[in-house]
């Protein structure tokens, strides 16, 4: 259960309509590695992480998540508010317009809607700490490759919040892995899933490609 805080994580005062940046910034909605896509990645993942203590973790950075999606949205509601069918067209929003008006839809900039195809939830702490790490990085090149597009500092100062925060998730996603790997036996960090009962000698489980490998 949660407890809804009604304001924004950090602020979005965007003045100026923008269609032509809603166009690629709605990516980080409903993309391939968007704040919806990591919020709910997270909450699935939670269920079986072993441990509370990283099961709180997931829970609090998707409950963030869920707050940036909420920031995402403002940005492009406050980006396309107001514009005339001139600037739909010149901006080439027409088509975003056609579908859903100015109404917010979690789509990528490619116009790909949004689909959880592209993350895991595998109940191995270790593939899905992992995968977390390489989501916020993903995240937050999406994030950098905005700000190259983007000179309106009214939109840079929230979109540069939120890389910030990508580079904290996997931080605390790293902290978390160490944590997972201390509680293991230190010969089976990747040799399956914790969750099942390993029972094959290493040896006979896993090929030695040490004599394939040509430098």
């Amino acid at each position: 259960m949660w407890v809804y805080e009604k304001r924004l994580q950090f602020p979005v005062n965007i003045t100026k309509p923008n269609a032509k940046a809603a166009t690629f910034i709605c990516s980080q909605l409903g993309g391939p590695d968007g704040e919806l896509n990591a919020a709910i990645r997270y909450l699935s993942q939670r269920y079986t992480m072993p441990w509370p203590e990283l099961q709180a973790l997931l829970t609090d950075i998707a409950t963030e998540e869920l707050g940036h999606v909420e920031m995402i949205s403002a940005i492009l509601y406050q980006l396309t508010r107001g514009l005339s069918k001139e600037e739909v067209k010149a901006s080439g929003f027409d088509t975003y317009f056609v579908d859903h008006t100015f109404g917010i839809y979690p789509q990528a900039a490619s116009g790909m809607p949004f689909t959880s195809e592209g993350m895991q939830s595998t109940g191995d702490p270790i593939a899905d700490l992992v995968e977390d790490m390489a989501a916020e990085q993903k995240a937050r090149v999406t994030y950098d490759n905005i700000l190259a597009l983007v000179d309106d500092e009214e939109i840079k100062a929230p979109i540069r919040f939120l890389r910030e925060r990508e580079i904290v998730h996997f931080q605390r996603f790293a902290e978390a892995l160490e944590i997972v790997k201390s509680k293991l036996n230190k010969d089976n960090y990747y040799y399956c899933n914790p969750e099942l009962n390993c029972d094959l000698p290493r040896e006979e489980s896993l090929l030695d490609y040490s004599s394939s490998i040509q430098l």
